[in-house]
């Protein structure tokens, strides 16, 4: 049975897989590595390598939906049928199962500070290093928190694809570039933030090692959720008249301009105060709170910039979840409801081990990381590249070059020129540099 939905324009397409792909990554963690990898010159090395690694995988999984309208274990399943191939499918689920079960505990804890600043409870004077190790070792605020994110992202899907997910992007989406523009503003008013925007932009090649020119490998295609077929699934609701490659550009370059915001609304008044920009959940709930506590207005300020990280974190978490509904409904609309509230669940129980490591589970390890950090690195550093590149093999080698063809060209003038491009950089460049990634990763070179 072919999807029964279908996207009601290219534009919520765009948006829907442009909400998949902007996440915490290109918000949070990529301006941070960008600024002390080199700043602009990293910049220009993540470019290329999404151009080169990043865009083709997209298209990739793009053509694997739209070819076959299928969810993500059907399509591989009737290009391949009488092989284990559609296996690949099932990698994606549990890939994104597992990647939303620790990814909605910090969509949690966004919660929290969301209704802390909203209560007033976020002022100047606030230790706020305490208040974060407070909230998330705190198991019912941790899990209660993750809870409510995983309901929000339940009520959405449930609706559908064009009520529920194009209908949520088509205003989270703008409200996203409407908020930096805000914060931007105002980041590059204060005195001295040119310090931060030097921090961030100015291409520093002496700055670049062998870890950050990897680690825009690996990002190239983190940041476009490549790897997990959610792509699979958006595109196969895209009708047959849409160019590919126009909107896979598009997408691309609308991550890449986020990330780009990001950093121009963060740094500028990290370096106006005179703190020092900090990795990981720092930079976000303990730097970030001490910034806008000493602003004019910074109250309404942080309040702007959590709604922001809120809206990022679940146009991400859409896609996850939409992944498995679509695979289980096999387009039976009839049984989507019932099929999202019993992923969403699902996932929220597999999540709670992870909501529960920075507290009273913190002793519980294996290999001497915490089940929080376990589930990061197992999806991070295995799963995604182990999924990007068997997408990579698959398609020259299972999909008839014709219905490459036929996908590539279809809606687009110059889609013919573009096709031996792409199908030279999947077949030899992505998978190499997939290789590299994965081999860099787990230490071994």
């Amino acid at each position: 049975m072919n999807q029964t939905e279908q996207w009601t324009s290219k534009l919520g397409f765009i948006l829907a897989a442009a909400g998949s792909a902007i996440g915490l990554g290109a918000i949070w963690k990529f301006p941070y590595v960008a600024g002390t990898s080199g700043g602009g010159a990293f910049f220009i090395i993540f470019l290329v390598f999404t151009l080169l690694v990043g865009l083709p995988l997209l298209l990739a999984e793009f053509v694997i939906g739209r070819s076959t309208q299928q969810n993500a274990i059907t399509a591989y399943k009737t290009i391949a049928p009488h092989s284990h191939w559609h296996w690949l499918g099932y990698l994606g689920i549990a890939t994104s199962c597992i990647l939303l079960s620790f990814y909605s505990v910090v969509g949690g804890w966004i919660v929290l500070y969301l209704l802390h600043s909203l209560g007033g409870l976020l002022v100047q004077g606030t230790q706020y290093d305490q208040l974060f190790q407070q909230m998330i070792s705190d198991p019912w605020m941790a899990v209660g928190a993750q809870f409510i994110f995983l309901l929000l992202t339940i009520l959405v899907v449930a609706r559908g694809v064009q009520e529920g997910i194009e209908k949520a992007n088509k205003y989270m989406m703008p409200a996203l570039f409407i908020l930096f523009v805000i914060l931007i503003f105002r980041s590059l008013t204060l005195e001295g933030a040119m310090k931060g925007v030097t921090f961030f932009l100015y291409p520093d090649f002496g700055k670049l090692t062998s870890e950050s020119i990897l680690y825009a490998m690996g990002q190239s295609f983190f940041s476009l959720s490549v790897g997990v077929s959610v792509m699979v699934t958006y595109s196969s609701y895209l009708a047959k008249s849409e160019s590919l490659p126009r909107s896979a550009l598009t997408i691309v370059g609308l991550n890449l301009l986020i990330s780009l915001l990001a950093g121009l609304a963060i740094f500028p008044a990290v370096f106006s105060l005179g703190l020092e920009p900090a990795a990981g959940p720092g930079l976000l709930f303990i730097v970030l709170p001490s910034v806008f506590a000493k602003l004019p207005l910074g109250g309404v300020f942080l309040t702007v910039f959590l709604v922001l990280f809120l809206f990022a974190t679940l146009t991400s978490s859409f896609s996850l979840v939409e992944i498995t509904v679509a695979s289980l409904t096999k387009g039976d609309r009839a049984k989507r409801k019932k099929i999202t509230w019993l992923t969403g669940m699902f996932i929220f129980l597999l999540g709670i081990p992870s909501a529960l490591s920075y507290g009273i589970w913190s002793d519980a390890t294996i290999f001497g990381k915490i089940i929080f950090d376990v589930a990061d690195y197992l999806v991070s550093n295995i799963l995604l590249p182990l999924g990007a590149l068997l997408i990579a093999i698959f398609v020259p080698l299972k999909m008839k070059r014709e219905v490459l063809l036929e996908e590539i060209t279809a809606g687009s003038k110059n889609g013919r020129r573009f096709f031996a491009l792409w199908l030279l950089l999947l077949r030899y460049i992505t998978p190499i540099a997939i290789i590299i990634v994965f081999l860099d990763v787990l230490n071994v070179i």
